[in-house]
């Protein structure tokens, strides 16, 4: 991977800008969203006056200089930028140790609980997928010039397995997963209605923020005591929405982070929505189909969210950022009619400290030994043998979360078959992670 170097100091270098201050973010989806509350409130205090949001991917180039058909040679930068943001890495030490190092490895976990809460096997549950995200499909198709899948697809399209739509983590097939080797950008300028004013920006053009929250789930999702559920984005939907006088009803459009589904569920579930909610879940098409996984998919969707509001000026739309694995959220209310209540920006610190709360202990390989109930888990298939390990996330009979893994073939065809969520596994060390066996 290409390193980021300074890039605010880049880009204000670039464009002959003397900002007061460049600031640069740490990994996290939410940021686009998160930055605008933070910025925001600045703004709102009379510190700032104005502040220009840039974000890109460039996960295909880098993979054209990583196979060396391009060169990258960048030029110095001397200003060094400011951070902002959660620093701390996505997954704990037990989570990697069971082999657990990226999303597409943890999100179909949540989704595996999300299925048996319905009563849903991982075919069963795919179908079902499929009928959910090929609306995500058409919205893209509507932006030709901006998604880089801008196709339609039939809800069996996404969920058949085929050549086509291999399967990499049940029960996610290729076309419910997110592709990280895009490269995109947007930007957006957040400023004073005082400043807008004097710079002549005609009235017919602002949209305002009405509210912004930030709320984490349980940092590591192996201590998580729902795996299917986020109570973070409940927290942060409930608190913008009682800031700005709404209800969820009184929403025209949403955006949510969609990075893969289980993601979308876990928004829906939050905000008590209908799954077949005919108002849709996105402006975009998404992260699979519209494109951006990394952190700047929510300046793509605020940027719409903002062509919505004006064509609509009485409505309100919400975009959700997600960052990590359903771990740090910032939603945030737009409109272009000026917030009835002004800018807020609630405090979420009691919120959050419940949360933290809820936390659950977690047995290290030293101490993991015996009885487990599994909460969740996928099979990853290998792109040409198939089934080939399963990562668990298993309660034991004291209480305590254990992450462990079986890298038995014949345990990964067999859990890639059945439902097995609720199921008894016996959990053991083995050279320094835990393995487990299926009772």
């Amino acid at each position: 991977m290409i390193p980021r170097d300074n890039p605010a100091s880049r880009i204000a270098e670039a464009t002959g800008l003397t900002p007061n201050h460049r600031i640069s973010c740490p990994v996290g989806g939410n940021t686009p969203q998160y930055l605008v509350e933070v910025l925001g409130r600045r703004i709102w205090r009379g510190v700032s006056d104005a502040a220009l949001i840039v974000g890109a991917e460039s996960g295909a180039s880098a993979r054209k200089v990583a196979s060396g058909s391009a060169l990258l040679e960048p030029k110095p930068v001397a200003a060094q930028d400011e951070s902002l943001g959660d620093t701390r890495p996505g997954l704990s030490e037990a989570e990697m140790g069971a082999g657990l190092h990226w999303p597409h490895e943890v999100y179909p976990i949540f989704e595996s609980a999300i299925a048996a809460r319905s009563g849903r096997t991982f075919d069963e549950q795919r179908r079902w997928l499929g009928d959910l995200m090929a609306p995500f499909t058409v919205e893209a198709s509507r932006h030709p010039e901006q998604a880089w899948f801008p196709r339609a697809r039939s809800a069996d399209e996404l969920s058949t397995v085929s050549p086509a739509n291999r399967m990499v983590c049940e029960p996610y097939p290729k076309l419910l997963n997110s592709i990280i080797a895009v490269d995109m950008a947007a930007a957006f300028v957040i400023m004073a209605a005082e400043v807008a004013e004097e710079l002549g920006v005609p009235s017919d053009r602002w949209v305002f923020p009405w509210s912004s929250a930030t709320c984490n789930d349980v940092y590591f999702p192996v201590q998580r005591p729902d795996l299917g559920r986020s109570a973070g984005i409940r927290a942060a939907g409930k608190a913008v929405l009682a800031a700005s006088g709404l209800h969820i009803d009184d929403i025209r459009w949403f955006d949510f982070y969609s990075c893969f589904p289980s993601a979308v569920e876990a928004a829906i579930d939050a905000l008590d929505l209908d799954p077949a909610d005919d108002r849709g879940f996105t402006v975009t098409g998404g992260l699979p189909y519209h494109g951006g996984p990394g952190n700047n998919y929510v300046s793509h969707s605020i940027v719409e969210m903002v062509r919505r509001c004006r064509s609509d000026p009485d409505a309100v739309g919400l975009v959700s950022g997600l960052g990590w694995y359903i771990t740090k959220h910032s939603l945030g209310l737009w409109s272009a009619t000026p917030p009835p209540t002004g800018w807020q920006t609630p405090d979420m610190a009691d919120a959050q400290s419940a949360i933290d709360g809820t936390s659950l202990p977690v047995a290290s390989p030293a101490d993991a030994s015996g009885e487990a109930t599994i909460d969740g888990y996928t099979v990853v298939h290998d792109r040409d043998q198939g089934p080939s390990w399963v990562p668990i996330f298993a309660r034991m009979t004291d209480g305590r979360r254990v992450a462990a893994r079986s890298d038995d073939a014949e345990v990964a065809v067999a859990m890639s078959r059945d439902m097995c969520v609720g199921h008894q596994v016996a959990v053991r060390q083995a050279d320094g992670h835990v393995e487990f066996e299926l009772s």
